[in-house]
């Protein structure tokens, strides 16, 4: 497609726009009707810990997303002359789950409590034995439930309670609703009925019924939508917000707000039973689309659904690259020490590719990339953790290796349940995230970790805002009885290149023997927790 074609696309209004709110940086992708990225735009943000809560301030969210949007417009100015004035479809995605309450005007009532908070333990427990369904710390409904325990102040005040993308939305269009796969991270989901679970939402209503709370659970959640559904339209106020140029007419029908679990699914095409996907950036989760329920309740397992409503399994797991990046960022600072320029992209690539050169053992070093607490290792809260003995073998290539294989392992454990203990089938697992960015190294390491054939798209790098962009565009132009997995299948990925790597025998008991030296060590990283006080 030329230039020209591309300019009259966006000028004509038929372009879509999808917007990620990552960990660590805000996206903006806009595509074409057939789902090709053409202009980007992203902004860096970080959480912080405040109080012992990991969050978000809602300023940032705000002066996050408007930069990026900016960003993506004048990305598609430069390349195309096009200024956007309208949109034919938007679509809004974020971190998943989490908890954001707010009283009967609209005020949040406590700060943005995230994914990554470990705190709320006895509630997560407590509903798990309550409804007989694992429930992770991290839903929203372990947030309230904590919050109940706790005696917080503000538990009476609830009227809307939901997750960031869920917050970005309802100020954009007024609606206060939630896409299917992130509504199953709030509270559990009722396949049956695509909406939350009757039973389970009278059973929790009845354990707080002697609080006398003005509210009932029902009443204070999200609706829950299907992909494809109208959820809204960008109103006057939400336009100047998005875009503060005010160029952005208002109108714009939004698709439902999903998590980065369901647009990772779309993003990867990994919508249909025995297809699975794994995203791998500040956290890292497998999603694996199910052909049958599984045996029983693990702790270690979340059961949500495709943006569709297909159960899925999948691991979650809080930790992933934030170890890594950090000591990328310190050997960026030693290359400038030494007069050498080299942007991120170079560093990450040339220490990912040393790696490939370690010995089989690590050379005996061993890590933990515990940024924050791991609850499928049972730790609540984290600490970075390198270690080696006087003999081991410090050599570059086994140090980038070993922070590799720590990057997964906490993704190992939990992914044996399924595969092994569970007998889960897959046909193909679909890498996504900033992980898979260097050629030939994250693809393969992952491949060894889980044993299984990864796949790669051109697209990895796009992640949830190309998914999201995809699933508006899946709203606005679906023939009448088109499944997603059908939009997807035969209009966005076929004929789409795919890079598939088979797990390298050698590279799997590599990875095997670090797993065994990583669970016997786990007492040092608790022993770091105890004594290294925040």
């Amino acid at each position: 497609m030329s230039a020209n074609d591309i300019r009259s696309i966006i000028e004509g209004g038929k372009a879509r726009l999808g917007v990620e709110f990552g960990s660590t940086r805000i996206k903006a992708v806009l595509i074409d009707p057939a789902g090709n990225p053409i202009a980007q735009g992203a902004h860096d943000w970080e959480n912080q810990l405040v109080n012992n809560i990991w969050t978000y301030d809602m300023k940032d969210v705000w002066a996050g997303l408007q930069d990026c949007y900016a960003r993506m417009a004048e990305d598609a100015e430069n390349r195309y002359g096009a200024k956007i004035t309208r949109l034919e479809a938007i679509g809004m995605s974020a971190m998943m789950h989490g908890y954001i309450p707010f009283d009967a005007e609209g005020n949040q009532l406590v700060p943005f409590r995230t994914w990554r908070n470990t705190i709320t333990g006895p509630a997560a427990e407590a509903l798990t034995k309550l409804f007989n369904f694992n429930i992770p710390q991290r839903w929203s409904i372990a947030h309230l439930y904590q919050a109940i325990l706790n005696e917080e102040p503000h538990v009476p005040q609830i009227r809307f309670l939901t997750t960031l993308e869920g917050y970005v939305h309802w100020m954009l269009t007024g609606e206060k609703v939630l896409g299917i796969g992130e509504g199953a991270g709030m509270f559990p989901i009722d396949s049956n009925t695509n909406n939350y679970d009757a039973k389970m939402v009278a059973d929790f209503d009845a354990l707080i019924a002697d609080k006398g709370f003005p509210w009932k659970l029902e009443q204070i959640l999200p609706k829950v939508l299907m992909a494809g559904d109208d959820a809204g339209r960008l109103t006057e106020a939400g336009a100047k917000l998005l875009d503060v140029s005010g160029k952005l007419q208002s109108g714009v029908p939004l698709c439902p707000p999903e998590g980065d679990a369901g647009t990772g699914m779309v993003a990867t095409n990994s919508v249909a039973p025995r297809t699975g996907n794994v995203s791998a950036g500040t956290s890292v989760f497998a999603m694996i689309v199910l052909e049958r329920a599984l045996k029983k309740v693990h702790p270690e397992i979340d059961m949500v659904t495709t943006p569709a409503g297909m159960p899925v399994a999948m691991v979650h797991c809080n930790n992933c690259t934030s170890d890594l990046n950090a000591w990328v960022k310190l050997f960026g600072e030693f290359a400038e020490l030494m007069g050498l320029k080299a942007d991120a992209n170079q560093l990450f690539g040339a220490l990912y590719r040393k790696a490939m050169e370690a010995d089989a053992d690590c050379g005996g070093l061993l890590a933990y990339n515990y940024f924050s607490g791991e609850h499928i290792t049972g730790f609540e809260e984290g600490r970075p953790l390198f270690a080696r003995t006087p003999d081991s073998r410090f050599t570059l290539a086994n140090f980038m290796r070993t922070h590799l294989h720590a990057a997964l392992s906490s993704l190992k454990i939990g992914l044996n349940i399924l595969l092994d203990d569970e007998g889960v089938k897959v046909d193909q697992i679909l890498g996504h995230g900033g992980l898979f960015k260097t050629k030939g190294v994250g693809q393969n390491i992952m491949a060894a970790a889980i044993n299984v054939p990864v796949s790669v798209m051109e697209t990895a790098g796009e992640g949830g805002a190309w998914g999201i962009a995809l699933l508006a565009s899946y709203m606005v132009d679906k023939a009448e009885g088109e499944t997603l997995e059908d939009y997807l299948a035969n209009r966005i990925f076929a004929g789409m290149p795919v890079e598939k790597v088979e797990p390298d025998p050698r590279d799997v008991d590599s990875f095997n023997d670090y797993i065994r030296r990583y669970s016997a060590g786990l007492p040092i990283e608790r022993a770091a927790v105890d004594c290294i006080r925040q």
